[in-house]
């Protein structure tokens, strides 16, 4: 029997009854995540509460991460005429996931075309290919679908989606820290303002008596951490037999008594060493250390491609992306950074929101900017205002009626 103490995600008793039906009920259900290599159209209206659902074609992307690649795969699907709906995309070890809901570009419906798709799927692997650095990765990480494009997702909400990012993230060994990039300090997958600077703990010990693998985790605590876990845990071909999951003063303390699904517990220390590896990713990859930035916008093609590549010629990158299509509006989210990896200096971004008044431009510093002092006035920054007029200016260009979020 499995027993779950659950909140809202305000910290309160759940009480909305409504929200308890649908727990009731999405727990009776299965749901299979089918992969093909071929993209399909799909009914899908993930991050969309509307009852009305539209048909889209899924494509799916995992590869080598680079400044900017957001951009350009933005600008490529714009070049093939496809319409982004919606688009989900994480990066983390210079590594990058993103999964794509697109329509014809004229016709707003799903693209069927065998020979259309082919050209798609072609172009956008050229494009994730098109990387200077390589990652060199040993025989265990190496993987086929480092650049592959359009594996077919067929899912219905945002929990199948996030599955599939975990799914490509491991398949191209985001795992493994890229040579050329320095070990962070902070491997917590955190904003690294833990209070007494503990970091994310995992080790796993084996009960000989039961033949289990007993899987330690104790990091920072935050939304959807357990989906995370589990969901890796069950990639990894491994099977939980009991688990204790408990959260105080804002840590998280799990434990998972695991097999693999020949019946075996983990035998080397290998295996133990790449579970731990894999488990860390998973609880780094979802949170980003950027600046998040949020733009609600009349819905209209070529956007996304557009607001895009004004961030990547002002310097700034993509790290974490959710865009979705409500209505006749988008609403866009961005993780950003500059063009080196470090934070933006959030003087630099005040400036800028305050100089797109015009525009309703949301910016949240989720990331580890907000620790670092101003070391110079606001009026002493290079470029601190052009960066603001320029946004403003060309954004306006692409799309003149910028709407509230609410």
């Amino acid at each position: 029997m499995d027993v779950f103490h659950v909140k809202d995600e305000h910290g309160n008793k759940l009480n909305d009854q409504n929200v308890i039906n649908y727990i009731q009920q999405a727990i009776g259900t299965v749901r299979e995540i089918k992969n093909t290599v071929k993209a399909k159209p799909s009914n899908n209206d993930v991050f969309n509460n509307s009852e009305q659902t539209s048909e889209h074609t899924a494509i799916e992307m995992s590869g080598t991460d680079r400044p900017g690649l957001f951009s350009e795969i933005s600008a490529a699907l714009a070049d093939l005429h496809c319409n982004v709906v919606e688009a989900h995309a994480w990066s983390h070890n210079a590594r990058l996931a993103c999964v794509a809901y697109i329509s014809d570009q004229s016709t707003d419906t799903p693209i069927d075309d065998p020979h259309r798709l082919a050209t798609i799927e072609d172009h956008l692997t050229t494009v994730l290919r098109a990387t200077t650095t390589p990652i060199q990765s040993g025989p265990e990480t190496a993987s086929p679908q480092e650049a592959k494009t359009a594996e077919f997702l067929e899912g219905t909400n945002m929990t199948d989606v996030e599955r599939r990012l975990h799914q490509l993230m491991l398949s191209v060994g985001d795992f493994d820290t890229p040579p050329f990039e320095p070990m962070r300090s902070s491997p917590s997958g955190s904003d690294g303002d833990d209070e007494e600077g503990r970091k994310t703990m995992v080790s796993i010990e084996n009960c000989h008596e039961k033949g289990y693998s007993i899987v330690s985790i104790e990091c920072k605590d935050r939304p959807r951490l357990m989906f995370d876990t589990v969901c890796t845990l069950t990639d990894m071909q491994y099977v939980i037999f009991h688990a204790s999951i408990s959260s105080r003063e804002g840590r998280s303390f799990q434990e998972y008594f695991i097999r693999h699904v020949d019946g075996y517990a983990l035998s080397t220390e290998g295996e133990k060493d790449k579970v731990v590896k894999c488990l860390e990713a998973a609880i780094e990859r979802r949170v980003c250390e950027g600046v998040r930035l949020e733009l609600s916008a009349e819905n209209r093609v070529g956007l996304l491609s557009d607001i895009t590549r004004v961030l990547r010629e002002n310097g700034l990158t993509v790290v974490r992306a959710d865009v979705a299509t409500q209505g006749e509006k988008t609403v866009n989210a961005f993780y950003v950074k500059d063009m080196s990896g470090n934070e933006v200096d959030m003087d630099f971004v005040e400036s800028m929101k305050k100089e797109m008044d015009v525009i309703d431009l949301e910016v949240k510093n989720d990331g580890a900017s907000r620790r670092r002092p101003s070391s110079s006035p606001r009026s002493s920054v290079p470029g601190l205002f052009s960066l603001g007029d320029v946004l403003k200016s060309q954004i306006e260009r692409f799309s003149h009626n910028f709407i509230p979020i609410n």
